[in-house]
């Protein structure tokens, strides 16, 4: 997306070895890899001569000139079969539940983590503080909640993500002229990642994206068609931090590096769209260049929220004398 950071140039010292001692050949090396930390790996071709790269000198003399320079291209790539490394979850202003991210979205643990959990069953639905705990410590707060909606708890429990990088896709609000979401990251590796970039594919209502108000974000238009929004971390701030320990680490979960942002959209382009029955969830989530694990299903407004029995008593006291009123 940025030409001036799809670039990379460094020295390798190469010894020559008997009986190859011939100061006039140069021979490059090859079989060069790069392996993506998160984003996929990086499939290059062979070496290829060009001009000799020259030099400056940071004083303002004249620079050198290297004997020989090669370049190499390296391209995306992802192998058939193989898992995500990151996962969405979705959330609605309408339902209380979080829809996490697919059970084994970025694969499943081996040996005996494997038969501690079910790499089959459902993720379960989640309370929103949730999404800042990590996965090993959420079993009580996913049993609770699942024991209040009245779902079905699997046994055993369902295997975490395993991903390295969520995010969570809020739709915040709808109204009759335009909507909102709020898209947050969060980052459960060790590592931090610098110059970050998503891009959101949204198949019907990307046209009416107005503005993020904590990212940096723009439209896109791939292949002749208006869906995607790209956003980055604004300048000085596009830093993803690294899971760090709690405030008491003996005893308190680590907590995973965040950062989000609400998007606003108008319905000025986009007449006719259903937000809430699925248009305001994207269809595609790319986190530096993978394509992220979305949820089977969207959150509904078909659950029941408990009525206190004071409210309950004040629409009963109203009613009645709706009635005497008209007796």
């Amino acid at each position: 997306m940025d030409p001036s950071k799809s670039k990379s140039a460094f020295q390798l010292h190469v010894y020559k070895m008997p009986p190859d001692l011939n100061r006039s050949e140069l021979v490059p090396p090859q079989n060069f890899k790069i392996s993506g930390r998160l984003n996929p790996d990086y499939k290059c071709g062979p070496p290829v001569r060009v001009s000799p790269s020259v030099f400056p000198d940071p004083s303002g003399l004249p620079g050198s000139t290297a004997v020989s320079s090669w370049q190499v291209v390296c391209n995306i790539t992802q192998a058939k079969g193989s898992s995500p490394r990151c996962c969405v979850s979705f959330s609605a202003y309408f339902n209380d539940s979080i829809v996490p991210c697919p059970t084994c979205a970025c694969g499943c643990p081996s040996g005996r983590s494997s038969q501690t959990c079910s790499a089959t069953a459902p993720a379960l639905l989640l309370p929103a503080q949730a999404l800042l705990v990590p996965f090993e410590y959420r079993s009580v707060l996913s049993t609770a909640w699942a024991s209040l909606q009245r779902q079905t708890v699997p046994s055993p429990l369902p295997c975490g993500d395993h991903c390295g990088v969520s995010l969570n896709w809020h739709l915040l609000t709808d109204y009759r002229g335009g909507w909102s979401a709020r898209i947050t990251l969060f980052n459960w590796d060790d590592t931090s990642f610098a110059d970050w970039f998503v891009a959101v594919e949204l198949d019907k209502s990307a046209p009416g994206f107005e503005k993020a108000y904590s990212f940096n974000a723009s439209s896109l238009e791939v292949n002749g068609v208006n869906d995607t929004i790209f956003m980055q971390g604004l300048p000085g701030l596009n830093y993803l931090v690294g899971e760090v320990d709690g405030n008491n680490p003996k005893k308190d979960p680590r907590v995973p590096g965040k950062q989000q942002s609400v998007i606003s959209f108008t319905k000025k382009l986009t007449p006719g769209i259903s937000v809430a029955g699925g248009d305001g969830f994207p269809m595609k989530v790319f986190f530096n260049g993978e394509e992220c694990a979305l949820p089977m299903v969207l959150p509904t407004s078909g659950s029941i929220r408990p009525v206190s029995r004071v409210v309950f008593s004040g629409v009963v006291a109203f009613i009645i004398v709706v009635m005497l009123m008209q007796h």
